[in-house]
């Protein structure tokens, strides 16, 4: 029996064709195999949390997003342009400053926990 292939854009074969009687035969091999690679992947000791604070390192960003609040959100509230809510949240460093009117900001309307405090770089 010969079985037919083909292949993918770049040359690799993706699928074959199967006689309609050879697929009957094998089918239950078959369902068991993909049911055993779709249990494998959903093992629970393969779950990773998602952690935010593994993404986003700026204490503005992370505040703001905590509060669920977009960036003309919170400019709006601080009083200020979105560039610059995007601006100060793309530093690697924010002066406390900043952050003390970030806070203010958050806790006049939100009552959202303050921004975490500045990093030191020596």
């Amino acid at each position: 029996m010969t079985l037919q292939k083909i292949k993918s854009l770049d040359g690799k074969d993706e699928y074959v064709l199967l006689p309609i009687a050879v697929f009957r035969a094998l089918r239950g091999q078959i369902e068991q195999r993909v049911a055993g690679r779709n249990a494998a992947r959903l093992k629970d000791d393969d779950y990773v949390p998602f952690v935010l604070e593994d993404y986003v390192d700026n204490p503005v960003a992370l505040t703001r997003i905590k509060a669920k609040l977009t960036q003309g959100e919170l400019a709006r509230r601080m009083d200020v342009s979105q560039a610059y809510v995007s601006k100060i949240e793309a530093q690697a460093q924010v002066s406390s400053k900043v952050l003390a009117k970030v806070n203010a900001a958050l806790l006049r309307t939100t009552g959202a926990a303050p921004a975490a405090k500045v990093r030191r770089t020596a």
